[in-house]
């Protein structure tokens, strides 16, 4: 049986520091490298492995670990038992630290390593008769990532012009270091600065001191006199040259564009990219990287070079969970009446998050429909999630988003959750209905919170989707194309007599389907049944602008990307304000627009006065207008809250406006309303600082979720479109679904040299699978 491999994350060159609170010991600064050992690993060639890596000899090398929840004790490796031993302690875990030490004593060895070795470029001597080092992205790109990659210094039999592109993509980092003097915001930008100025200049250096308070580095060639040092300035958290000697007296200091791929360096390449193109693909980023540098990656190695490039731009997705009880506090505090609440599950580790800025809320109370839009949306960063939103809808038939939640995964208790959040934070004195997805636990939920209060409408994008997946196998493409027609004809028919023709329709190519049309509670997304008002809005995928900022920002850790969708919605409010500050009409412009357009059909009508506000409107149709009660026998004046030709025929028979017989939703002065209130900014997020108690109390402790992105590339929210029938194949000779005329058993087992027979059986087996089909349907119960 197979030995269970760990990993060996060797580290060398720093110093422990103890930590004055637990005694613990911290390992700061130095390089580090993974391998693989299991308990058949011989401590010679485990030694010997490790010196190449660090380009130093096995001369003066010691070994240590950490036993398992002890951070006070290194214990050495020194024969073959003691690595054995610890392979037993730590069996458990899929990785070891392990601590390289050398005795200083010791004249240091410098094996002349091939190219196919990798190395650091900190820690590798480098003159013209060395053989160039190859891409060393293990840590960057994954352990098991193959990388093709590609010499990128000159050598003998190298092409001159590769080389001479090289150069020129080095270039631009021979001034990153300049002088003494020169000043630095942190010890990580300088060691990022002098890493890109040794590869502009083709040397190569090691630390003599790398910790948190100085750092000091020499010219690896032994013998060069180029060194530098840095410390802290005094009083301030500035990084500052002391000391330098810029001359060379080594070979290496000649050797033009002699740099290596180091993770620090694909990292840093990445990274300035990425601060002029947020939108980088990982396509682009391998195409670039091969263009400049000469250097091959696949898709994913470039994604995941490109994830940490990204976190050390806008910081880590770890600790971004930890600032959300943070964050919620400055939205309530910048925001008065926002509600920004977070829950953690037992282990502390992120559950969900709900957001409703006050200026959203408000809004919707103020000028929008008592209509909202649920819908869902998965996020792809680091740690999985789901987004829930809920989407209004403004006078001109405008997004507005009024509230949404980052959960951990899409459940019914989750949705639960949101809608109580969402309930008292939007309460109002009307009924709201809702349009959702009928499946996922939402419809339980909403009857759950809201009860009588709501109405829902079911989703008929999700509706038309499910009834044609029913239906696959069983009717050819243009069968089912012809019901899904029907049934949303059915959904949009404003009276009871046109809904029951669209589904006599469908009667007529099946019964069984009509009898699932019939299961399928009509009263909850038909025009003709429904009791609440959507306004000629049937679909929950309304916020198509809201979700696609979301799309642009679910990469980011999670505190940015919900600042950044606070900034979209700040931007969407403000620029709306502005915008209809100008407008003169009564009504919206779209909504006004639709008024003139009735208006215009209401001059060929003739309105009779019958009784009371009763009148009848004789036209291409003779329709029932009762004008006191906002009721017109065609039904969309109810369905769309606009007035209809009709109703606008029968006021200006009376004298009266068409203004007064719309909804208020549609008038300018509730548009105002709706964008009334603003976001206010959200000062920069800081952690707090340690020895201050209000600070101290009031944050807890939030992990990350459990649950990682899976391999793969995302998969991408479904279009909002009903073009959802995809043609199946059928056979040409027996009429068949899902096989073809090659393929076909019937016909292949039939004596093709009788034609006759062949045409009967066809003919009798056509019957039978008709009336199969008809007799078994897979319809939902």
């Amino acid at each position: 049986m197979a030995s269970k491999k760990i990993i060996a994350i060797c580290q060398s060159g720093g110093e422990f520091v103890t930590n004055n609170e637990d005694g613990f010991l911290t390992y700061i600064g130095g390089e580090a490298y993974a391998l693989d050992i299991n308990d058949q690993t011989i401590l010679a060639e485990f030694k010997k492995e490790v010196a190449e890596n660090f380009q130093r000899g096995t001369e003066g090398m010691t070994v240590k670990y950490f036993l398992p929840g002890n951070k006070k004790t290194l214990i050495t490796i020194s024969k073959d038992k003691d690595l054995k031993r610890m392979m037993n302690f730590v069996k458990d875990s899929d990785q070891v630290e392990i601590f390289i030490i050398y005795d200083e004593a010791v004249v240091e060895n410098v094996p002349n390593v091939s190219a196919s070795r990798s190395t650091t470029a900190s820690e590798a001597a480098l003159t013209p008769a060395t053989p160039v080092d190859m891409i060393h992205c293990d840590d960057l790109l994954g352990v098991d990532a193959a990388i093709d990659t590609t010499p990128l210094c000159p050598y003998p039999g190298s092409n001159d012009e590769n080389n001479e592109k090289h150069r020129r993509a080095a270039t631009q980092w021979e001034n990153t270091i300049t002088d003494v003097g020169q000043r630095f915001s942190s010890f990580a930008e300088f060691r990022e600065a002098l890493h890109k100025y040794s590869i502009a200049h083709g040397f190569t250096y090691r630390y003599k001191k790398n910790d948190s308070r100085r750092v000091t580095a020499k010219c690896k060639v032994e013998g060069c006199s180029w060194c530098i040092y840095a410390s802290r300035l005094p009083t301030t958290q500035l990084i500052c040259i002391k000391k330098m000697n810029a001359k060379h007296t080594c070979d290496g200091a000649a050797v033009k564009a002699a740099y290596r791929s180091t993770r620090g360096w694909m990292g840093s390449i990445i990274k300035e990219k990425l601060k002029v193109a947020p939108n980088y693909k990982p396509k682009d980023i391998a195409k670039d990287i091969e263009r400049e540098y000469g250097i091959q990656l696949n898709y994913s190695q470039a994604r995941r070079a490109k994830e940490k490039a990204r976190e050390q731009l806008q910081g880590s997705f770890k600790e971004a969970y930890s600032q959300l009880p943070l964050f919620c506090e400055k939205i309530r505090e910048t925001n008065p009446g926002s509600v920004a609440t977070i829950a953690t599950k037992e282990d502390s580790s992120f559950h969900r998050l709900f957001i409703a800025f006050h200026a959203s809320i408000s809004g919707f109370q103020q000028g929008c429909r008592p209509l909202l839009f649920l819908d869902s949306t998965l996020l792809y960063a680091k740690y999985q999630g789901t987004l829930l939103a809920a989407i209004g809808i403004d006078g001109n038939d405008g997004v507005f988003p009024v509230a949404f939640a980052v959960v951990d995964e899409e459940t019914s208790d989750n949705w639960q959750w949101f809608l109580s959040e969402l309930k008292s934070a939007v309460a109002t004195s009307c009924p709201i209905t809702f349009v959702s997805d009928f499946q996922r636990g939402i419809r339980e939920s909403l009857q759950n919170v809201f009860g009588e209060e709501c109405y829902h409408g079911y989703c008929l994008h999700y509706l038309a989707e499910k009834l044609n997946n029913d239906l696959k196998g069983q009717f050819s493409h243009e069968a089912r194309r012809l019901m899904i027609q029907d049934l949303c004809a059915a959904a949009f028919a404003p009276k009871l007599e046109s809904f029951e023709r669209c589904v006599e329709n469908i009667k007529a190519i099946s019964p069984e389907v009509y009898n699932w049309v019939s299961r399928s509670e009509p009263e909850h997304w038909a025009n003709a049944f429904f009791g609440g008002a959507r306004y000629g809005h049937l679909m929950s995928n309304f916020g198509k602008l809201f979700y696609d900022w979301v799309a642009e920002l679910n990469e980011l850790p999670i505190t940015q990307m919900v600042d950044g969708l606070r900034g979209k919605v700040m931007e969407l409010i403000y620029a709306r304000r502005v915008e209809s500050s100008q407008w003169l009409t009564t009504l919206t412009p779209l909504m006004e627009q639709k008024l003139q357009i009735d208006a215009s059909k209401a001059r060929s009508l003739h309105p009779l006065p019958s009784h009371g506000s009763t009148f009848e409107v004789r036209g291409e149709s003779v329709e029932v207008v009762d004008i006191d009660q906002w009721d017109c026998s065609c039904k969309e004046w109810q369905l769309n809250g606009l007035a209809c030709c009709h109703s606008i025929a029968v006021s200006e028979y009376l004298g009266r406006s068409p203004y007064d017989l719309c909804s208020r939703y549609f008038s300018t002065e509730s548009y105002h309303a709706t964008y009334a209130e603003s976001i206010n900014p959200i000062p920069h997020l800081e952690k707090p600082i340690k020895g201050e108690p209000d600070m101290e109390h009031m944050v807890i402790v939030v992990t990350p979720p459990p649950t990682k992105r899976p391999p793969g590339r995302p998969k991408m929210k479904k279009a909002d479109t009903f073009d959802i029938v995809k043609r199946q194949m059928q056979c040409s000779k027996c009429k068949g679904l899902g096989h073809n005329k090659k393929t076909c058993g019937k016909v292949n087992n039939i004596d093709e040299q009788d034609p006759l027979l062949l045409n009967g059986l066809i003919t009798v087996e056509l019957e039978e699978t008709s009336v199969s089909m008809e007799l078994e349907p897979s319809l939902p119960t």
